[in-house]
């Protein structure tokens, strides 16, 4: 399963990055996390459809001093997509 998501909220300067590589290494996904210069954060994941439900049910919540507001699945993405890497989750530069 793939997951493109934007999170919305305060998730920005709460760890919300750091947060989601871990939880998505601890999962086994790959893709990566980056901010938005709206606010937001944008996720790309891949793995297994267990693992990536359990991530998107953690990235409701966020890291402790996260506020999300709400989760939006991208359809067609408004900006560059970057490839994912096989076994590999990374923070990229804020677009």
């Amino acid at each position: 399963m793939i997951l493109h998501i934007k999170v919305f909220g305060r998730v920005q300067g709460v760890g919300f990055r750091a947060w989601a590589v871990r939880r998505a290494e601890e999962l086994s996904l790959s893709g990566w996390v980056r901010n938005r210069i709206s606010g937001s954060v944008e996720i790309l994941a891949e793995g297994q459809d267990e693992a990536a439900e359990l991530f998107l049910s953690a990235c409701r919540k966020g890291p402790l001093f996260a506020r999300v507001d709400r989760i939006e699945a991208i359809g067609v993405p408004d900006a560059p997509v970057l490839p994912i890497e096989t076994g590999i989750f990374t923070i990229q530069a804020t677009i």
